[in-house]
Parts: structure tokens; sequence; C-alpha cells
């Protein structure tokens, strides 16, 4: 990542124009003061993107610092694309513990994204950066972004792929066999040759947990509905 210092030379005196999106007050409350300390200007601090576009007619904000999932049940890529549609950067601040919301808020436009895990000192130097017109790319991010190639390069076949979806939503290897008409053997061999692929690309999947995980990330099984 680039430096604090270098990044500062790029952007010089220029006034970094702030909004902060995010349904949890405290939040809230903890990036406004960060905003004040470091001298960006906070142009609002809403729950929604639609009262943050309302009430900022006219004041052409820099960066929209946005959290990756609202309790108002709007989606992510429409969020980042209603913003980007401004002419605002979007840097996402989230726990970025869902994979597919994540793809989907990089591939709307989102500039950045940074954990919640990571420090304010990190947070900033993001905001600088994409206010400068810089893509941030942190682990996070590419991992999500190879995650989207990561399904192909393991080449999972037809087959594997039901194994998986049934296996890691919650059945036992009998019943997989059952429901695909295959033998319990069969089904084993299939589980461990999916194993075996995903940890040759570097996304282990030792147990069910973490078989349910790459499913999960690969879209094979909608997290919603276990």
């Amino acid at each position: 990542m680039i430096k604090l210092s270098t990044v500062s030379s790029i952007t010089g005196n220029q006034e970094i124009r702030v909004i902060i999106i995010d349904d949890h007050e405290a939040i809230r409350l903890a990036l406004s003061t960060v905003c004040e300390q470091n001298n960006f200007k906070l142009l609002a601090s809403t729950d929604s993107v639609a009262s943050a576009l309302g009430s900022i007619a006219g004041k052409n904000p820099d960066v929209a610092v946005l959290d990756l999932s609202l309790s108002d049940g709007s989606k992510v890529e429409e969020n980042v694309k209603m913003l980007v549609e401004k002419g605002i950067s979007v840097l996402v601040f989230s726990i970025a513990d869902k994979a597919q919301l994540v793809r989907a808020a990089l591939k709307a436009g989102a500039a950045a994204l940074v954990p919640k895990s990571h420090s304010m000192s990190e947070l900033v130097e993001a905001i600088r950066m994409v206010a400068a017109g810089m893509l941030v790319n942190n682990l996070q991010t590419t991992a999500a972004i190879d995650a989207d190639q990561d399904f192909t390069r393991a080449k999972l076949s037809p087959r594997e792929q039901e194994v998986l979806s049934l296996y890691a939503s919650g059945l036992a290897l009998k019943q997989v066999a059952y429901s695909l008409n295959i033998t319990v053997s069969t089904a084993k061999e299939h589980i461990d040759r999916v194993r075996n692929k995903y940890a040759t690309i570097g996304r282990p999947a030792v147990n069910k947990t973490e078989l349910l995980l790459r499913a999960i990330e690969d879209g094979l099984i909608e997290e919603g509905s276990l």
C-alpha cells in the first residue's frame, strides 16, 4: 500500500469532502471524529444512501464511506452505483465477511474496501488515496476479485458441484447419494476430489464448515437459504 506521506503529497492541501453512510450510530460518530481530526470536511452522516444524497445537493463530495450492508434492505451494488453516478468515489468500510457482497460492491465501482478490524489510520490513508483517484488494493479486495475466477480454476465438474451443494447444505453422504442416485462411496470420492481441487488453488476446505464457506463464496449456496 502507498505510504500516507506519498498520498498527502498527491492530494496536497486539497480539502477532502466526505459523506458517511452506516446504519450504526456509534460507527457514524466515530467516523465523524476521524474526519474532524484529519481536516476532512464532513458533508453528511446518515443511515442510507437516499438520505445522504438528499442532503448534499450542490456540495460535491469526494468520498463516500459506505457500510456493506444497510438495514434499509438496499443492495450494495445499487448503493455503489447511485453514488458513483453522482461522481462520488466509494470506500466500503465493513466487517467484510460476505465475499459475494464484497465482489458486488467492487464490480459496481467501489474504489476500496477497508475492514472495520483495521486501524483508523489505515482508513484515513485509504480515504486520501480514494480522494486522489486511486484504487486501493489490499488482501481483502484482491481475494474478493480473484474469487470470481477461483471456481473456474478449481475445475469442479457439474456432478462435483451438485454433490458439494447438497453435502455443504447439511445432508449426510448417504442422503446425498440417495438424492443423486449414486453410491455412498462415489459421493465420498466426489467430495474428496472437491477438497483436493480447492486445496490446489489455495482455498482449503478441510472440514464440512469450510466446504460450506467455499460453496457460499462461489454462489452454489445462497447464504440466507440455510
